[in-house]
């Protein structure tokens, strides 16, 4: 495919900034955000998750070295995003964005992102699911909620989305009816030795998903426990008719 008719897509859950060696390095982060060349770009954990909640990245060093801006978010101040969550773009319109508050015991969000990149018109949700599976269950009905009657705009599903699980026993299944096979995912976590597929990208249509992986590198194997996960979005000015 190529690069003209495509948009380069990641998530990346940074872990607050600090590495697998325990030392808190945004710089680190930065590198690997480089490496990975994305137009649009979900994190997880990018901002503090007490006291005022501030966003841990440079911004100016990201939009400097990389051209990404964040999709700016109503009653943002010190933070990046919403509870640790943030989209940043490139060349992109972004038409319009809010914050889901998502159930369950520990403090969850997504953040939701109307935008049109390469004149493409795309929903992006931007999520990091709790740990409690009861919890998940939930947080996939609000996802859903915020997916449906987009007939106009693809939507991408991005995040830690932590489920390990497979078949009925996943929390993730009803998400199949709008994004369709949530099993066939590479494991991200951690990220020396990875066994667990926590991070995932989704699609709806799902035909316009392609060449998902993870990224794999020696910077990224220490820069967060999680490894990014990337791929590309077809891209298609009518989605649906």
């Amino acid at each position: 495919m190529s690069k003209a008719k495509s948009i380069r897509i990641a998530s990346y859950n940074i872990h607050k900034c600090v590495g697998t060696d325990g030392h808190f390095d945004p710089g680190r982060i930065l590198a690997v955000l480089e490496e990975l060349d994305a137009d649009v770009l979900a994190l997880q954990e990018a901002d503090l998750r007490f006291g005022d909640r501030k966003g841990l990245l440079n911004l100016e060093a990201v939009h400097d070295r990389l051209g990404l801006i964040p999709a700016r978010l109503e009653g943002a101040q010190k933070n990046h995003g919403w509870r640790g969550n943030v989209v940043l773009v490139r060349e992109a319109i972004v038409d319009k964005t809010h914050q889901l508050v998502l159930p369950g015991v520990e403090p969850r969000g997504a953040v939701v992102v109307d935008l049109v990149a390469k004149e493409m018109p795309i929903r992006v949700i931007a999520t990091h699911f709790g740990l409690l599976r009861h919890s998940r269950a939930r947080q996939v009905d609000e996802v859903l909620r915020a997916a449906e009657h987009q007939t106009r705009r693809c939507v991408l599903l991005m995040g830690d989305l932590n489920e390990w699980r497979t078949g009925r026993r996943s929390a993730l299944a009803g998400l199949e009816p709008i994004f369709g096979p949530v099993e066939k995912f590479m494991p991200s976590y951690p990220s020396k030795f990875p066994l667990l597929a926590l991070d995932r990208i989704l699609c709806s249509p799902r035909h316009l998903l392609h060449d998902i992986e993870v990224h794999v590198s020696k910077l990224a194997r220490v820069a967060s426990d999680h490894l990014p996960i990337k791929g590309r979005l077809h891209v298609e000015h009518e989605v649906r008719a």
